[in-house]
């Protein structure tokens, strides 16, 4: 963040882009800055050649947290709605690296490959049949009994949505903020 001139216009942009309370954009801070070693940006966050960002800074850093907002007590179901469907878009464009709306199984197969790939017991074969059931399960959600020669192009947003009714993303997918004066220190 800027100055100190600048500092509470800046935040207050930020609160009103992201929705986080200007207390909670400072614990963000915060924790940005120990993530980054105190530098402007984190590098290689993901790479990926579709595209995807090798360096944030705070500001990405924050969009990315907002979708991890939690819920705001006083939302009517239209607004909890919303916010459900952005945090699932969220999710669907981490997954469909391309950007062309599908989640094929080698998009997932990859996430689920980089997501397990710090399990020294699981090997790389074993996190491809993981993302081959998952994605046989998908398209038993979302097409149903399928023919022996037809062929699932892939997760489409709508089916996504379909595969996550009735889970909680609202309440499971969230940043929790701990009150870090209450919490005794380990010297």
């Amino acid at each position: 963040m800027g100055s100190f001139h600048s500092r509470s216009e800046e935040v207050q942009e930020l609160a009103d882009k992201t929705g986080f309370t200007s207390d909670q954009i400072e614990h963000l801070h915060r924790r940005f800055k120990q993530l980054s070693g105190d530098q402007p940006t984190i590098w290689n966050l993901r790479q990926a050649p579709g595209g995807l960002a090798d360096e944030i800074n705070f500001e990405d850093f924050l969009t990315i947290m907002s979708y991890f907002r939690p819920i705001e007590m006083d939302m009517d179901e239209e607004q909890l709605d919303r916010f459900r469907k952005e945090k699932l878009k969220f999710l669907f464009h981490m997954y469909d690296s391309d950007h062309d709306g599908k989640i094929t199984l080698q998009e997932y197969r990859k996430v689920v490959e980089e997501l397990l790939s710090g399990n020294p017991h699981l090997e790389k074969e074993s996190a491809r049949s993981i993302a081959d059931g998952a994605m046989m399960e998908a398209a038993s959600i979302c097409v149903g009994q399928m023919e022996p020669d037809q062929v699932y192009e892939g997760i489409t947003f709508e089916d996504f949505l379909k595969i996550w009714q009735g889970i909680d993303i609202e309440t499971k997918m969230h940043v929790r903020f701990l009150n870090m004066e209450t919490i005794p220190h380990c010297h």
